[in-house]
């Protein structure tokens, strides 16, 4: 999905409100929609990324995920993992399984909240959940052709942001 065109149009849109106002109003208008550019299309990624997260909570067994590729959006649909695709941890000392470990992450109420909604929706334990959750992540670890977290010299992160 492509954002400009929804960029473009707010800003087509502003201009079309400061055609009649004085040159100073106008040239203010058009510093503003350049300004806005980034903030814009996180907005837009924010309700499109809430719109995939509201279709999949209303969906039995069907994942929708926004995700970006070079720079712009694109809709992901997956069937749910079930428990068979994520098995629970082994006790510790069993011969042909690794032991589990414990691990203190701390997280924002908000994202804690959202973490435990999902889990309940999953009908799975919150350790369950993010197990699968990171499992997943650890699987399929390229995005935009690098793993994650290995940039050398000279590479660069491109994105937008908020300020």
């Amino acid at each position: 999905m492509e954002l400009s065109e929804f960029t473009e149009k707010l800003r087509g849109e502003l201009a079309s409100i400061t055609r009649f106002a004085g040159e100073d109003v106008t040239r203010a208008a058009e510093l503003l929609t350049e300004a806005l550019d980034s903030s814009v299309r996180l907005t837009l990624l924010d309700v499109l990324s809430a719109a995939a997260a509201e279709i999949t909570a209303r969906l039995g067994d069907t994942v929708v995920e926004v995700r970006l590729t070079g720079g712009e959006p694109t809709f992901v649909v997956m069937a749910s993992p079930t428990e068979a695709d994520f098995p629970e941890p082994q006790a510790a000392g069993a011969d042909h399984e690794p032991g589990t470990a414990r691990l203190t992450l701390r997280l924002p109420d908000p994202l804690k909240a959202r973490i435990e909604a999902a889990a309940a929706r999953d009908g799975v334990s919150v350790n369950t959940w993010l197990v699968r959750v990171a499992s997943r992540a650890l699987e399929n670890p390229a995005r935009g052709g690098q793993a994650a977290g290995r940039r050398g010299p000279g590479q660069r992160i491109t994105g937008y942001a908020r300020s």
